[in-house]
């Protein structure tokens, strides 16, 4: 066993297990120390966790979940069928599942849900109505012990049940954990996991290479092409999708041939190239090619310039059009070298951009789910469920915290059809048709992806990050 890995972050913040979160630094914090029902694979996909086998009624509303014996959390309190059931029921309360200024994620889906404890290995949900895409709500459903985790000091030493638990925590940014020796997954090849917040990726990669640390995530591969040969690296892509939210309900992009055109005039790789220095990958649908119901990324992804001029003209904007683009200062970091780049490559085709500027980003976020937005803004999706984004951000009757005034029909009748198709298969085909429709009816301008590099000391084939970019600590 070896004795303790350090492992560099750009962030480290632990924050409520069931807050609605896709920072991958965070996850991978959370995913140390908890469980949920399920995890996910390397290629994303679900597998066992404290459950062990589930099943689901035909009308996609009634989960089975059988848990493994013997659970308990870390300070040797039992994980049962009644621990799950109240951190699941926890998941209902408007309180829990916040995130920037969207209240309340997980009770779009659990509100109103019957959750029943019939013996201590088996938990039932019954859900309002069908969803059979619930594990996409379920992964984040971290098992919490009932007596601890509503206590306001439970963060100063949280208590799961995952492959670590906590030791301490050091101001300056550092967070220790020792393995779990009851952990249904055996026990951990390192003995102790050292995490340190390191925020600029040259000084993680600099650590990295004088011994100071073993593994690094979230380097550029301009930093990463640093190591020698003694590191084994994987590339990777952040699914998060850089894309500009586009408001279909007012202004110009009410038109279906001015979000198409909008699409189809922008040169990604270019874009990929002047603002991220390359690092990126360019983005051709709604969601990343890791997510279910994702095709191929499309052959018109290159940049058409003559069509995209042809529908501004066919839309009544053939000697120019004016649009106005909120822009926020960070998240994304670039937002501003973006939009900035984005307006000359719109120049082309006669579309000039005025930004205005916010640095508030908390506020910024309450500006787009408040439907206040100009003509666009800058914004990204990170939800690793392709319901979840439809859902959340593409369905007219929902009206979600992102929704923006959008509506097609075709895929709206898809999605009803995929709630309700239990085999992972047909609703995955499901997925891929509304993929396709949003494809030739775009909601957004949709960019491109952030590429990473995750390194570690030594020799380790085969080793990589999971498909949504969070370091699995039970890999190294």
């Amino acid at each position: 066993m070896t004795e303790e890995i350090v492992i560099l972050q750009s962030r480290l913040q632990l924050v409520d297990p069931q807050d609605c979160t896709d920072n991958s630094d965070t996850l991978a914090l959370l995913e140390a120390l908890f469980d949920a029902l399920i995890r996910r694979g390397p290629d994303g996909r679900y597998m066992p966790a404290l459950a062990e086998r589930w099943q689901l009624s035909e009308d996609a509303r009634h989960w089975t979940f059988r848990l493994r014996p013997g659970l308990c959390f870390h300070d040797g309190s039992p994980l049962d069928a009644e621990a799950m059931r109240f951190s699941i029921a926890r998941m209902q309360r408007p309180d829990i599942g916040a995130t920037l200024g969207a209240p309340a994620v997980w009770g779009q889906y659990l509100g109103g849900a019957t959750i029943a404890a019939p013996d201590p290995l088996t938990l039932t949900i019954e859900t309002v109505e069908p969803c059979a895409d619930l594990l996409d709500v379920l992964v984040s459903g971290y098992a919490l012990p009932p007596h601890l985790a509503d206590k306001a000091d439970f963060l100063d030493h949280p208590i799961g049940s995952g492959p670590f638990a906590f030791e301490s925590r050091k101001d300056g940014g550092e967070i220790r954990m020792t393995s779990n020796p009851d952990w249904w997954g055996g026990t951990s090849a390192s003995r102790r996991l050292i995490w340190r917040e390191v925020s600029r990726s040259a000084d993680r990669a600099r650590a990295l290479a004088e011994g100071a640390a073993q593994v690094a995530t979230r380097l550029s591969p301009a930093d990463a092409a640093t190591l020698d040969g003694k590191f084994s690296r994987h590339d990777y892509i952040d699914p998060t999708s850089i894309i500009y939210l586009l408001n279909a309900a007012n202004g110009p992009f009410t038109d279906p041939k001015v979000r198409r055109a909008v699409n189809l005039a922008i040169d990604r790789t270019a874009l990929i190239e002047e603002v991220l220095g390359g690092a990126g990958s360019p983005l051709g649908g709604f969601v990343s090619h890791f997510h279910p119901g994702a095709a191929p990324e499309p052959a018109d992804i290159e940049p058409d310039p003559e069509t995209a001029s042809k529908l501004l003209a066919e839309a009544g904007y053939g000697t120019g059009l004016a649009i106005e683009v909120d822009c926020p200062t960070r998240l994304p970091d670039e937002a501003e070298a973006l939009t900035a780049a984005l307006a000359r490559q719109l120049s082309r085709v006669g579309i000039s951009l005025t930004a205005h500027r916010v640095e508030d980003r908390v506020a910024y976020a309450e500006q787009v789910r408040d439907k206040k937005i100009h003509d666009m803004c800058v914004f990204d999706s990170s939800p690793m469920s392709t319901f979840r984004v439809l859902y959340e951000k593409i369905d007219s009757r929902v009206r979600g915290s992102w929704w923006e005034g959008y509506r097609n029909e075709e895929v709206e009748k898809l999605l009803d059809r995929s709630r309700t198709t239990v085999d992972p298969a047909a609703r995955e085909a499901l997925h891929r048709q509304s993929y396709e429709a949003l494809r030739r009816d775009p909601p957004w301008l949709t960019l491109y992806h952030h590429s990473f590099v995750a390194a570690r000391a030594g020799t380790h084939p085969g080793w990589r990050m999971r498909a949504d970019g969070v370091l699995d600590v039970t890999t190294l």
